[in-house]
């Protein structure tokens, strides 16, 4: 056999070599990119609930606090829950604070996601009634800048939304793969119409109401965030109801947002996040967080995070292989 033959038989084989369609590299999981996020939200609430102001009476007075304006049929549960938590308060606190923390293991772990996501919802309404007073929904008092509807109802939303299954066909955005894309929007829909609603409330469109509810929240916060705070109540300082128009517009178009074309789309997402920062640092001083005395951090980085979810994609990565389960996956 010539060399010539050799070395066009060698070429030829490196060609076909070259020529073998190469496995397709699966690009990361966004879906399970959120669940860790928010299993990351549910552990900082878990070591905030550990926190020595949530073993002392501050803790009971705080939940008894949430009853105010709510109908009795509400209220009632509320006042037995407060009491609860002044009687046994080493040990209950100490039981919320387990489940906050087996919770966000739990969602962290992919074996046990599904039955973490479970407990996280109907441990959410739980504490959005017994907690939160339904977020002064029922009592008039529900604001954007105080975290309404409840902070803790978006974490069941999220829980809902990032579910681990997928209806079949490729979903436009991360939240529409477990409920559906129409499923998803209206959800979307409600929740921020409802804030723009909460926005326009007497409570909110008073002359002093903003002004009011942002300067509230510096009481032991570090100087520097008692500046912003003071900085922003002085803005809107008489100017309650043309903020509250201004706040709702801008909550309305979030609203809608998800129904428009991509380009729209991505601007009014922007959007959210922007006012969900805003919110977070003026009208919610990080869930007073700093002060040692939150049990969480409000609703801002779950509204940024939900506002993600929606973020449209061409490629959907995140989609499992047929036949299989995301929990289930190793």
């Amino acid at each position: 056999m010539s060399e010539v033959a050799v070395a066009s038989g060698r070429t030829a084989w490196r060609g076909r070599l070259g020529a073998e369609a190469q496995p397709a590299v699966k690009g990361p999981d966004a879906r399970r990119a959120f669940q860790l996020v928010l299993a990351g939200i549910w552990l900082l609430d878990a070591v905030l609930q550990y926190q020595s102001f949530m073993f002392s009476k501050a803790f009971g007075q705080m939940i008894a606090g949430t009853a105010a304006g709510n109908p009795s049929v509400i209220a009632r549960p509320i006042t037995w829950d407060a009491n609860l938590v002044e009687h046994h308060l080493v040990l209950v606190n100490t039981i919320f604070a387990t489940i906050q923390l087996l919770i966000g293991l739990g969602i962290a772990c992919r074996p046990t996601v599904r039955f973490a996501l479970a407990a996280s919802v109907a441990w959410a309404i739980g504490v959005w009634w017994f907690g939160e007073g339904l977020g002064g929904v029922l009592s008039g008092a529900a604001s954007p800048l105080n975290g309404a509807p409840g902070a803790v109802i978006i974490y069941a939303l999220l829980a809902v939304l990032l579910w681990p299954a997928d209806r079949g066909t490729r979903a436009p955005f991360t939240a529409a793969r477990a409920v559906g894309v129409h499923v998803a929007r209206a959800l979307w829909l409600v929740l921020w119409l409802s804030l723009a609603y909460f926005a326009l409330t007497p409570a909110n469109r008073a002359p002093q109401a903003l002004s009011g509810m942002i300067a509230g929240m510096e009481s032991g916060e570090p100087g520097w965030l008692a500046t912003l705070d003071k900085g922003a109540a002085s803005l809107v300082a008489g100017q309650g109801l043309s903020a509250s128009v201004v706040l709702a517009v801008a909550l309305a178009t979030i609203a809608v947002g998800v129904y428009l074309p991509q380009p729209a789309a991505k601007a009014t997402l922007v959007l959210a996040i922007v006012v969900a920062a805003a919110l977070w640092v003026f009208g919610e001083a990080f869930g007073a967080i700093l002060t040692g005395g939150g049990t969480d951090p409000n609703s801002g980085p779950l509204l940024a995070l939900l506002a993600l979810t929606y973020w449209p994609v061409t490629t959907i990565a995140a989609a499992t292989e047929p036949g299989t389960q995301e929990g289930n996956a190793p």
